[in-house]
């Protein structure tokens, strides 16, 4: 199955945002569920590097220094091993997608 490349740079952006929304909103979940639960959990190992990569390609993409690359992004290695326990794991892998390939603009005839 193909994987659906941004159409433009402000749609991309959005998914950026998006995604750092969906780990915060993940670990908001997993918060509240400690509460109810009154364990102590641990928060999954894959939630801070997502966090922390995430917020550095959108900061990169508001200064001006982001570039398509060829490479996957950095925090795509923990994503693909932790896939099963990400609900939000296609956006992410939109994300790289459109990073290696750039954005899926129509050509003109």
């Amino acid at each position: 199955m193909a994987v659906q490349r941004a159409r433009s740079a402000q749609e991309y952006g959005e998914w950026v945002k998006q995604a750092h929304f969906e780990i915060s909103d993940l670990r908001n979940c997993l918060l509240y569920d400690m509460e109810e639960i009154g364990e102590s959990m641990r928060f999954p190992v894959f939630l801070d590097p997502l966090n922390e990569g995430l917020q550095r390609l959108f900061t990169s993409m508001t200064d001006g220094s982001y570039h398509f690359g060829r490479e996957d992004l950095p925090f795509m290695e923990i994503a693909e091993r932790f896939a099963d326990d990400i609900p939000f794991m296609l956006l992410l892998r939109q994300i790289n997608e459109t990073h290696r390939y750039g954005l899926d603009v129509a050509e003109e005839e």
